[in-house]
């Protein structure tokens, strides 16, 4: 039970907000010791761990070509995009971006979006540029919550999506395990079926909030000047 302690140190560092890397490589180094490894036993299991998981790195090859697109006016494309779609307000804007997301998640497509290659640059600008539409000038706070919401729709729709996808790392390992462990013939097609309705309930409950997030805008920073016309001549 005493490698459990590495818990511990997880859970005391994220309590005292220290660098999340750090806490995890110090957590796993602590666990690998009290295991009964040696130093170099426990340096050859993260480099292990890092070969056998090289596609996460794959963001520091993505984040120069982000860097780059907005650099030439991505985020300025992307706003302009939205205030040509006068109908589409910052609510709809995500709740279709969650739906996409977990389709997209569902078939093996997990690298199509993300907060770096989709959020930053193109749905967190769009939505801001959407609300900006029909209330005007936003605030910080607007902004910041804008921004949650659009990583929110991300991050629910990949995370309830590419659980029906078969082939998902997380599928693979709950069947391996339980077929190792309780001797049954559990298929990953059975987990991803039984993840469908998950998928679902998540799509809904999350785009509901996301549908409500225009009442919000709308009674906190009511439309007012060029905004109000504008929101005139979008019902009309």
């Amino acid at each position: 039970m005493i490698v459990l302690v590495g818990i511990l140190v997880v859970v005391a560092g994220f309590a005292t907000r220290r660098n999340p890397l750090l806490v995890v490589g110090a957590a796993g180094i602590l666990t690998g010791l009290l295991g009964g490894l040696s130093p170099m036993k426990v340096l050859e299991v993260f480099g292990t761990g890092f070969a056998s998981s090289r596609s996460v790195t794959l963001f520091a090859v993505a984040l120069p070509v982000i860097g780059l697109l907005e650099r030439h006016g991505l985020q300025e494309q992307a706003r302009t995009l939205m205030n040509r779609l006068a109908k589409v307000s910052a609510g709809r804007l995500l709740a279709v971006y969650l739906v996409i997301r977990q389709l997209t998640a569902a078939l093996g497509l997990t690298a199509l979006g993300g907060p770096a290659q989709a959020v930053r640059p193109m749905i967190a600008p769009m939505a801001e540029a959407a609300a900006e539409r029909r209330h005007g000038t936003l605030t910080d706070k607007t902004r910041e919550r804008l921004r949650s919401f659009a990583s929110s729709a991300d991050t629910v729709g990949l995370f309830f999506g590419e659980d029906c996808f078969l082939a998902i790392g997380s599928i693979l390992l709950i069947t391996g395990f339980v077929n190792a462990t309780y001797h049954t013939n559990l298929e990953p097609v059975q987990l991803a079926l039984w993840a469908v309705p998950t998928a679902i309930c998540a799509t809904l409950v999350h785009g509901t909030r996301l549908l409500r997030l225009d009442r919000s805008l709308a009674r906190d920073l009511p439309a007012t000047g060029t905004a109000a016309r504008r929101v005139m001549e979008d019902t009309k």
